[in-house]
């Protein structure tokens, strides 16, 4: 009970980390099951496992909250689909020694570019509301299913700052969208899984555990990202990017704690730092914004009141003279 009641608590953060912010929960999840001895493609197996119930209450709740856009979701949750099964099947024989760092050197440079045009730009709403095309999405789809299934996770890493970056989608709408597409990744993935290994190494318990907690922080976060400013969103995705990915690659060239801990330290403060700024900035663009409002609605209310009193005139100026006037 306790270990089920551990591992609950643990999806239960993943999700509301994932379910907000379009990514982390396989990550996280992942971690904890090798650090409790867990073989990698077990691990992953067992993630994914989880994934197919809290994938299908997160998508049915950012449905629910209007942050899925169901085009994007086809366009790439399929071809992540065929990635999945594809990564999955052959984990046991890959060797992701050079493609880790390699996809984690571009996380970090997409990372770093939606750090800061959110921090700074705000949201670029030159693009937002173009169609994204099928051939951005389909090999994007592919890549980060092949990466989701062979890393224990990887799909909104690899997704949510790709579609940031293009910014023809609202923030809310791209985390919605790629975490309910993520429930096709996460079928493909088990199938493969379980195809290659069957139920060896798979834990009923620790999947039971992911799977309640996921289910229970799935609605609230949803509910979060749908109230969370698009530029503050932004700034938060773009801060856990650089991090998570500044640190793979630190662990895969095993760079000194010596150079890792100020680095991590530099990059924390930065990110509060540009939270903050994105706060302040959203906070001066509202009050802007209820200004503007309440003088335009003062305005329309003046210009009612004069085509009132005009229409009474030409009322009177049509009427016909009492004699008794």
């Amino acid at each position: 009970m306790r270990t089920l009641i551990l591992f609950a608590l643990v999806g239960l953060g993943a999700q509301l980390v994932d379910g907000s912010l379009g990514m982390a929960y396989g990550v996280t999840s992942t971690t904890l099951l090798l650090a409790v001895g867990a073989s990698p493609a077990a691990a992953s197996a067992t993630v994914h496992l989880a994934e197919i119930g809290t994938t299908l209450v997160s998508g049915a709740s950012h449905w629910k909250f209007g942050n899925v856009d169901w085009r994007v979701v086809a366009k790439i949750g399929i071809p992540g689909g065929v990635g999945a099964f594809a990564g999955a099947t052959f984990l046991s024989s890959l060797d992701t020694s050079v493609a880790a760092p390699l996809m984690s050197g571009i996380l970090l440079v997409l990372g770093l570019y939606v750090l800061i045009r959110f921090t700074f730009r705000g949201l670029n709403k030159q693009n937002l509301g173009k169609p994204m095309r099928k051939r951005f999405l389909g090999p994007l789809g592919l890549v980060a299913g092949f990466v989701d299934a062979t890393g224990g996770g990887g799909w909104g890493p690899v997704g949510t700052p790709a579609i940031l970056a293009s910014g023809r989608m609202e923030p809310r709408k791209v985390i919605g969208s790629i975490d309910t597409s993520e429930f096709i990744v996460a079928l493909a993935a088990s199938l493969g899984f379980l195809f290659a290994l069957g139920s060896q190494g798979i834990n009923a318990t620790w999947v039971a555990g992911l799977l309640i907690g996921g289910v229970i922080a799935a609605p609230i976060a949803a509910w979060l990202v749908r109230h969370v400013p698009p530029r503050l969103l932004g700034s938060a995705v773009g801060g856990i990017i650089v991090f998570t990915n500044t640190r793979s690659l630190f662990n895969a060239f095993e760079v000194a704690d010596a150079v890792r801990w100020p680095v991590y330290a530099v990059i924390v403060v930065g990110w509060i730092a540009a939270v903050v700024h994105s706060w302040r900035v959203y906070r001066a663009d509202t009050e802007s914004e209820s200004v503007e409002a309440a003088a335009k609605l003062e305005q329309e209310r003046r210009d009612a009141l004069v085509r009132q009193l005009s229409d009474s005139g030409s009322v009177g100026a049509g009427r016909p003279q009492d004699p008794r006037d």
